[in-house]
């Protein structure tokens, strides 16, 4: 994708439909471009400005109009790698429905994912990898989720969460009334949170979840309100005032915001602590982020050759336990993740809930975000439901159902 160019330049990237000026000079007809993109938006169910810059969009959007992209090339064989990874139960439905008309015009589909749910519902056969292997393939009907999570893993999982016995403490961080300078997106947020607890943030694409956490770490600027930790009023105006106070922040797009994939894993270990790490304040020592990249690697189970590897050729999974290293190399006291367990299998997904549950038994305050109510529901103590930028309302982890977490996610719409 690219982001300095419209939705329409982007699906007729190298293709441009093309007229003669004069009967003579080749130019783009951008008239029947975008209306041809207006067209495929529609018949795809997205509502979009075709003229509209890529870079306008959230990720959710963006990944629908490569999927349009794809399905404008009137291909033969797609491959459609975590499809779904943002998009909303709507967009989901949309896109199966898209499938089944492929199928129905003898298109083949390679449908990659995790989400197992899915796997079974649209897929004729499932072919399982495990650690870049083949295990073998088997007609979707016969299979169930807990067949397919044995051969994912190599072993019977009997529960996805892991049991937490801790009882959160104190409360240690709290927002009150924080709003953006943009008046269409979060605003007269308030919340708390709590030592040990995880808070799980749930709401659709457009609720301004991401926006707001964002705020709080300060890449986002915000007009009013205050944030606290321990009572003591904090400013925070950029991302560096964010973590010399002790908040850390994995984002949500792991890809381009997140790993630094020409580096090694010990340097996107060690990137955001080299100060810590200074002899006489100017020189590093080596010796010292050797050491704190090997205490991650064997603590975070880190799979990887070595730790010069570069951070591009591991697994989704490793990758994120690199990133979530990299932030506790920092040793803060609230951690932000932002859909921590987004495009990765269901064994790593299991070994990063174990990771953040040990975290939070730790004393450390976590505020998780996450598309995957299931997820919230198993992980989190309480539940903050957002919609519109705004707080619906707030659910006891251990009572929460996803009716509720919907009810409240669509208060405003």
């Amino acid at each position: 994708p690219i982001p300095a160019r419209t939705i329409g330049e982007n699906i007729f990237l190298g293709r441009y439909p093309i007229k003669k000026l004069f009967g003579i000079i080749p130019v783009v007809d951008h008239d029947k471009m975008y209306a041809d993109t207006e067209a495929l938006l529609k018949k795809v169910r997205m509502k979009f400005n075709p003229r509209q810059m890529l870079g306008e969009l959230s990720i959710s959007q963006i990944q629908s109009v490569e999927i349009a992209k794809a399905i404008s090339a009137n291909c033969k064989v797609m491959i459609l790698d975590e499809p779904t990874s943002s998009l909303t139960h709507n967009e989901v439905e949309a896109l199966f429905q898209i499938i089944e008309d492929l199928k129905k015009n003898d298109v083949a589909i390679v449908y990659i994912s995790h989400k197992i749910d899915e796997i079974l519902r649209i897929s004729d056969e499932v072919t399982i990898m495990r650690d870049g292997k083949y295990i073998g393939t088997w007609d979707a009907k016969d299979l169930t989720n807990e067949f397919i999570i044995a051969k994912m893993v190599g072993r019977e999982l009997t529960n996805l969460y892991p049991k937490r016995e801790n009882v959160p403490g104190e409360v240690v961080f709290e927002v009150e009334n924080f709003t953006s300078i943009n008046p269409h997106s979060f605003r007269n947020v308030s919340f708390n949170l709590r030592k040990g607890e995880i808070l799980g943030v749930a709401g659709l694409v457009g609720a301004q979840r991401t926006e707001l956490m964002e705020g709080l770490f300060g890449i986002r600027s915000h007009a009013s309100g205050t944030i606290k930790y321990l009572g003591k009023e904090m400013k925070i105006n950029r991302p560096k005032d964010a973590i010399d106070s002790g908040i850390a922040m994995l984002t949500e797009d792991r890809r381009n915001t997140g790993i630094l994939g020409v580096l090694s894993v010990a340097d996107n270990i060690s990137i955001a602590s080299l100060n810590q790490y200074l002899d006489y304040g100017i020189a590093i020592n080596d010796k010292k982020i050797e050491s704190l990249v090997k205490e991650n690697i064997e603590k975070m189970d880190i799979k990887t050759p070595s730790s010069k590897t570069l951070i591009k050729s591991l697994s989704g999974g490793n990758q994120q336990k690199v990133l979530i290293g990299r932030w506790l190399a920092n040793n803060p006291d609230v951690l932000i993740l932002d859909e921590p367990t987004r495009g990765i299998d269901v064994g790593a997904k299991y070994e990063i809930y174990t990771i953040i549950a040990d975290l939070a038994k730790q004393g450390k305050s976590i505020i998780m975000i996450s598309s995957e109510m299931p997820e919230l529901i198993g992980m989190a103590d309480r539940i903050m439901v957002m919609c519109d930028g705004r707080v619906t309302g707030f659910i006891d982890g251990k009572d929460a159902t996803q009716e509720d977490i919907m009810e409240l996610a669509t208060k405003f719409q």
